[in-house]
């Protein structure tokens, strides 16, 4: 190799010969981010802080990516503060707006000084468990809204209607991780701005927004502009970009609050302190430079090859075998994401991945994978049948995906079926 300017030699593939439709949990890294990481550990190695030469090439490329991820989500290069990924982000929101809600308007050993949180029943775990923490700890009240049964969706008059005087934070996702149903912000953000203005007047405390994005990014439009969100959530290898995170506030410090989870040498305005990881920011921006050229290709042909797949499993299988979990009524979802179940008994997701030779997929969240063939909480949040959700299988198209690799896939789960169903006939 020459002068350190070319990746190392990749390693073999685990997965070579099998089709992997499990992009809602990871995503490849790009080979362009792949490139920016490399080239940034060769050649960007300097402390950015340092003001020599080496330091100021690393600030310069930290810079760069700051912008692009600005540009990505429509909002300003001063707005995005770099994070280890969206469990720290999402996490450093709700400690923003509970300690805001305790500086500015909490009164000790008074329940009304108490901040309340409103989210959804089918938030991420990292929004999810910290809430509930802080209410096992006294420190917060939650309010976690069942979504509808009709929409699967978190809907803004139901939202609005958990809203107390001392809610200070609403924090609903942008896409659901497992149904791929995306979720009325831009609405519930406009009702809010509404309210506040009313709340203001009355002297309670303003309720800021805040969205999860891990799911939305790469595989649709996310404009900050149009979401009126005060904070939203971004994770790199959602979207083929290095495993590090970002959190896009709204004016940092000045027109919204943002509280450090952790202290040291002032990196990151102080906001989020620590020696940068510029190889990682640098994918992170490759990253982000590819969603913002690309992304209305990358959701026309994920959806293109998801409705193909859908089509297919209908075909195969009998329309009334194949129930389509993440159809309903009036919502939109994400592009690449189906949702069904295989009914029919004996056919619990597990158990039918576990005979499929070809496909790499999940019966839902990966950091749910230790559950066992309990059925996730999120399908029977949405109004999903016990013994329905019991057989339901995710799977999450990506940009390389094919209607070929759908036709594989496809036949790789008949096989699968017939295997399990002629074992129960013995």
């Amino acid at each position: 190799m020459g002068a350190g300017t070319e990746p190392a030699e990749a390693p073999c593939d685990a997965s070579e010969g099998r089709v992997y439709l499990d992009h809602n949990a990871t995503t490849p890294l790009a080979p362009e981010a792949a490139q920016a990481v490399w080239d940034a550990m060769c050649q960007a190695w300097g402390n950015p802080s340092s003001s020599h030469p080496a330091g100021r090439k690393a600030k310069e490329l930290i810079g760069s990516a700051r912008e692009s991820l600005a540009r990505m989500v429509g909002g300003r290069p001063e707005d995005i503060v770099f994070t280890s990924g969206g469990t720290e982000a999402n996490n450093m929101v709700i400690h923003t707006a509970r300690r805001h809600f305790c500086e500015s308007h909490g009164r000790p050993g008074d329940s009304r000084g108490t901040p309340h949180i409103v989210t959804s029943s089918v938030e991420h775990d990292s929004i999810r468990l910290p809430l509930e923490q802080l209410v096992k700890e006294s420190l917060a009240e939650a309010t976690f809204v069942a979504v509808s049964p009709r929409s699967g969706r978190a809907e803004v008059d139901d939202v609005l209607a958990a809203i107390r005087p001392t809610t200070c934070l609403v924090s609903i996702m942008l896409a659901n991780n497992e149904t791929g149903v995306i979720m009325p912000v831009a609405e519930l953000s406009q009702r809010i701005h509404a309210l506040n203005q009313r709340r203001a007047a009355e002297g309670l405390p303003r309720i800021l927004v805040h969205t999860d994005a891990a799911q939305m990014v790469g595989k649709g439009r996310v404009d900050v502009r149009d979401l009126g969100v005060d904070y939203l959530t971004i994770v790199g290898h959602k979207f083929y970009g290095p495993r590090i995170g970002a959190l896009y506030v709204r004016g940092p410090g000045t027109s919204t609050p943002l509280h450090p989870m952790v202290f040291g040498g002032g990196q990151e305005r102080s906001f989020r302190p620590g020696t940068e990881n510029t190889p990682m920011i640098a994918g992170l921006g490759q990253a982000a430079e590819l969603v913002s050229k690309n992304w209305e290709a990358y959701e026309a042909h994920m959806q293109d090859v998801r409705d193909y797949l859908e089509a297919r499993l209908e075909a195969s299988f009998g329309k009334e075998r194949i129930r389509l979990n993440s159809h309903f009524t009036g919502s939109k979802r994400l592009c690449n994401t189906s949702n069904f179940s295989i009914l029919g008994p004996g056919l619990q997701g597990r158990r039918v991945l576990s005979c499929c030779k070809t496909l790499l997929a999940s019966v839902g969240a990966a950091c749910h994978s230790e559950k066992g063939d309990r059925p996730s909480s999120i399908l029977l949040s949405c109004g999903i049948p016990y013994d329905v959700a019991q057989n339901a299988l995710r799977l999450s198209v990506g940009r390389d995906t094919t209607r070929a690799d759908v036709d594989v896939v496809v036949q790789d789960l008949v096989q699968a079926v017939a295997q399990l169903e002629q074992d129960r006939a013995l």
